[in-house]
């Protein structure tokens, strides 16, 4: 039989925008019952009606991931819409760009409370219902979750938190049927990039990067759904995320050289 995602209810963080909004209509469009979940209440509602107006399920509950109250209150909204869980989606996240040297601290904390506290948040109360279910945790991360990337210093050791959190999650659950997924998008073209912040906090406001030569959020989505469907461990994603993968188990200082040859190219790069 093929698999499918009909019928599945499925939690996604970060869904107003970018990745997560892709994946929120490519999942509905499938019959997934989709829960909405983001900062941006009345992008959330338009998506959701959009969704219905298309024959799918929806629902939506506006929420900041930092704060663990809305996080419960999400995932009791996708219980008392659709009677439980099968999918958390753990998307909602923010980057940076600038050196240690230069970054303000509070920048680095940020990133930490969005990408690796919004997830545990999260995590913590979707757990008994996923459990239950048998279903499946997805963190959104990054190829800077496998190697640190120079100028994303706070990015990288969010990525690289949520990775440890989410493979002893797995660990901790090989016994009860959870499904724990690390998914690794490259550069992708989406608002995430706009937003980063820069050394004191505020937003980049655009990316030095060329949009077309990015992944699209549409193909992230349908990656991540094949991931999700085939219950892999880890979700690479591109030549330049697997390239990484493996060429640090055997030469990671020449990957260190590599990343910094990279990123010291990029327009107006912080890197010296």
């Amino acid at each position: 039989m093929k698999k499918t995602l009909k019928d599945k209810v499925i939690v996604i963080t970060g869904a107003s925008s970018g990745i997560g909004r892709a994946m929120a209509c490519e999942y509905a469009a499938e019959g997934a019952r989709v829960v909405l979940g983001a900062r941006s209440v009345g992008k959330l509602e338009a998506l959701v009606e959009e969704i219905r107006q298309k024959g799918g399920q929806a629902a939506a509950c506006g929420v900041d991931v930092t704060h663990p109250e809305e996080c419960r209150a999400l995932i009791e909204t996708a219980v008392r819409e659709f009677g439980g869980i099968d999918i958390l989606i753990c998307n909602a996240g923010i980057s940076m760009r600038a050196i240690f040297d230069d970054v303000d601290l509070k920048v680095l904390h940020q990133l930490m409370d969005v990408n690796f506290w919004g997830t545990v948040n999260c995590c913590k109360y979707a757990l008994p219902y996923l459990q239950t279910s048998k279903g499946s945790i997805v963190g959104i991360s990054s190829v800077a979750g496998l190697h640190g990337l120079p100028g994303r210093t706070g990015y990288s050791a969010s990525k690289y938190a949520m990775t440890g959190f989410l493979e002893t999650l797995r660990i901790e659950n090989l016994k009860k049927g959870l499904h724990v997924m690390i998914a690794c998008p490259g550069f992708t073209a989406s608002n995430v990039r706009f937003s980063a912040l820069t050394a004191d906090g505020s937003q980049q406001g655009e990316t030095p990067r060329d949009e077309a030569k990015m992944m699209t959020a549409e193909q992230v989505a349908r990656i991540v759904r094949r991931g999700i469907l085939r219950r892999k461990r880890l979700c690479l994603m591109e030549i330049e995320g697997r390239a990484t993968h493996f060429v640090k188990k055997f030469a990671p200082a020449f990957l260190d050289k590599m990343f910094y040859l990279v990123m010291s190219r990029e327009p107006d790069s912080p890197l010296k």
